[in-house]
């Protein structure tokens, strides 16, 4: 279980604080599926890396399994089974995709494992596994490839931070089915950062985050209705298109 309270973050512009989470508490039990959502700008990311330990918290305590990992920095949460995938993945010049999976396995792996991985995040497994993980590489690519990384190696919770995004439709679909099998095992808690309505509609609760603050948490089916329909009064900045709730 991943137990956050009162979680703050703060940057300093032009010599003055400013504040980019506010007073952020939530849960994720064991097995469960969070989804978070909101405006862009909105703290989301943020969020996710101040989990992850990329971005230190200013204020607040976070848990995994009732252990406090305020303090952890990115390998020790890594470590303590938290996995993480970014918005927009880095790239690994003379680093082979086969290697950046056993690398993320934490053990060697074998061409039918990895080709298994790749294969579940929608790419051609055989042109890509001895492939480097650099600038020849498309975005989608990258992401995908990044995403199978977390897949390589069993977590106590993953993070994916707008997973869609770079991808193209039936790649989206096949990430669809793969987070559909993750969440029916329940072995692993999942936060989806997410604008897509097919993600949104897998969760089983719903966090709203606008400037910094939860502005709604709660069951799937509580959060839906008001969430939809407050795009749809709200056009001028939200909008829903193909699927997709609060885009640019």
């Amino acid at each position: 279980m991943l137990q956050v309270e009162h979680l703050s973050y703060d940057v300093i512009e032009e010599g003055k604080p400013s504040e980019i989470l506010s007073d952020v508490s939530f849960t994720v039990n064991d097995g469960e599926m969070l989804v978070i959502t909101g405006p862009n700008g909105g703290g989301k990311s943020t969020l996710a890396k101040v989990l992850m330990g990329i971005n230190k918290a200013t204020g607040g305590k976070v848990y995994l399994d009732g252990q406090d990992i305020t303090d952890y920095t990115i390998d020790e949460r890594a470590k303590a089974g938290i996995g993480f995938a970014f918005q927009q993945p880095p790239r690994f010049k003379g680093m082979t995709v086969r290697r950046l999976l056993s690398l993320a396995a934490g053990e060697t792996l074998d061409e039918k494992t990895c080709c298994g991985l790749l294969s579940s995040v929608g790419l051609c497994a055989r042109e890509y596994i001895d492939r480097e993980v650099d600038t020849t590489l498309s975005g989608g690519e990258t992401k995908r490839i990044e995403i199978a990384t977390v897949l390589a190696k069993h977590h106590k919770l993953c993070i994916f931070d707008e997973p869609e995004a770079g991808i193209d439709l039936w790649s989206f679909s096949m990430l669809i089915k793969r987070f559909e099998q993750l969440h029916k095992m329940k072995n692993e808690s999942l936060i989806l950062i997410s604008h897509q309505e097919r993600i949104i509609q897998m969760a089983d609760r719903i966090m709203v985050i606008s400037d910094g603050k939860v502005e709604s948490i709660g069951a799937a089916q509580e959060i839906m209705p008001s969430l939809f329909g407050q795009e749809l009064d709200s056009c001028e900045c939200r909008r829903q298109k193909g699927g997709e709730l609060y885009g640019a």
